[in-house]
């Protein structure tokens, strides 16, 4: 049997490649939606792709489920787990609990896991030449390493109230039922690592075993000793803000992705031709340079995202290309680097990249509006934003400000004011800067920017 796990540093994203190499079968468990690397790892291995599936309706990504069963004529195999409204609204074999899905000699066998979701599914994995029982579990959202998925998102994300509470009660019921009625020594998998806003607390190390988490994990003797009320409590407490455009995944996940069959080649954009398309609002770039040079000179009717580093998370933040048509253009270093970027972008559903420049000479600049830190509370009426997220405004913040996390401002411009001006900050500046240059886009009146934002605002009120 090969296992290899398929991992998204950007969006803190697992998939995984199984096959049975005598039978020169695989079946891959949710794929991104740039599915090449699936092709070459078959092609690389002598297998054909026989199955595709997903443990879930994502949120937090675009699957590429579909794209990959279509890409390689494999069969699309789709939870029927659950209930209404949050049922695949696309064509697939449905599974259920008990159900599986063979490749050669590995059995892959679905196991309603409820709890993070209502169709939640895990996959038990048995080899089957070398044995009769399974010895590997892909959790999906369910279990992660040291942490569980959180059970609130259809609430927070898909605006289905009461939620909450049901789905902790659901994931207490599968931890004890199946997680937990496994051996110790099944290797357990998860669908995510440190870093996701699925959880609250994720593992960095990439698998576990049952055993271990029985033994270690904080749920474990919250189940252990049967204590349901105050797992409920615990789990629900704490939980990450969940960024706006995980309502949009929610349900294009639900409905079928877009198929975006073979992507045409990005053109390159000579700065004269991108300058009057910006100018026009023709087109929308996103600004990679550094933060310092993003302060030198902003670009308007950009979108910076310093280094281009998380670009899916960071621009998924900010962009909704449900309601913003304009061809995107990339500043990357070459074409090669601008097709990764694509790669990323297209993980969350922004598919209208066009091209990309590769400097920005010739376009219009101008300096950003900071703010010192020892003048802020001079600033008279000014609005302090902050764009961290709820733990880190608690845990110390600007006497006066706003929470209101990177990932939601750009969905309730109607709770920030139009007629005073709005200071942005986060913990080091990068959040701030993304969130302000979504905000000017916006037109909304004068947008500033606080100086080494929160930390520069502590430094300077130590000195003081």
């Amino acid at each position: 049997m090969l296992l290899e796990r398929v991992y998204d540093e950007d969006l803190a994203q697992a998939g995984y490649f199984i096959g049975c190499q005598a039978a020169g079968e695989a079946v891959v468990v949710d794929p991104r939606r740039d599915v090449r690397v699936y092709l070459e790892m078959a092609r690389r291995n002598g297998m054909r792709i026989a199955a595709v599936t997903e443990t879930h309706i994502h949120a937090d990504y675009l699957s590429g489920s579909r794209e990959l069963a279509a890409a390689s004529g494999a069969k699309l195999y789709l939870s029927d787990a659950g209930e209404e409204p949050w049922k695949y609204g696309f064509e697939g074999e449905r599974l259920r609990d008990g159900d599986e899905i063979k490749v050669g000699n590995v059995s892959v066998r679905a196991v309603h896991t409820p709890g993070h979701t209502p169709e939640h599914l895990s996959f038990l994995i048995t080899d089957g030449a070398v044995s009769d029982e399974p010895g590997y579990i892909l959790t999906g959202d369910f279990v992660f390493v040291g942490d569980l998925g959180r059970p609130d998102l259809l609430e927070e994300a898909a605006g289905m109230a009461g939620m909450r509470e049901e789905g902790a009660r659901r994931m207490f019921w599968s931890l004890r039922e199946r997680f937990l009625a496994l051996p110790d020594y099944v290797q357990v998998y998860p669908g995510h690592g440190s870093g996701s806003a699925c959880g609250r607390a994720l593992g960095a190390v990439p698998s576990s075993t049952v055993g271990y988490e029985r033994r270690f994990a904080w749920w474990s003797r919250y189940v252990g000793s049967g204590d349901e009320e105050g797992f409920v409590e615990a789990l629900l407490e704490g939980q990450p803000d969940a960024p706006a455009y995980f309502g949009r995944m929610k349900r294009q996940n639900r409905e079928g992705p877009a198929l975006l069959g073979e992507l045409p080649e990005l053109r390159r954009y000579e700065s004269a031709e991108l300058a009057r398309l910006l100018r026009e609002g023709e087109a929308l770039l996103i600004d990679t340079r550094s933060l310092d040079e993003y302060y030198r000179g902003a670009i308007p009717d950009a979108v910076i995202i310093p280094g281009g580093e998380h670009l899916a998370t960071s621009a998924a933040w900010v962009i909704d290309p449900e309601e913003d048509q304009r061809d995107i253009v990339l500043l990357a270093r070459d074409a090669e680097d601008a097709g990764r970027m694509r790669d990323h972008l297209i993980r969350v559903g922004i598919d209208n990249v066009r091209g990309y420049v590769t400097d920005t000479e010739g376009l219009p600049k101008r300096p950003v509006e900071l703010v010192r830190p020892e003048e802020l509370e001079a600033e008279n009426g000014t609005f302090v934003l902050d764009v961290r997220a709820k733990g880190e405004h608690r845990a110390g913040h600007i006497p006066g400000a706003r929470q209101l996390h990177v990932g939601r401002v750009r969905w309730h411009l109607e709770e920030l004011p139009e007629d005073r001006p709005i200071v942005v900050h986060c913990q080091s500046g990068r959040r701030a800067a993304i969130a302000a240059s979504a905000l000017r886009l916006e037109g909304l009146g004068k947008v500033l920017e606080l100086e080494g934002s929160y930390e520069g605002w502590i430094r300077a009120h130590k000195k003081a």
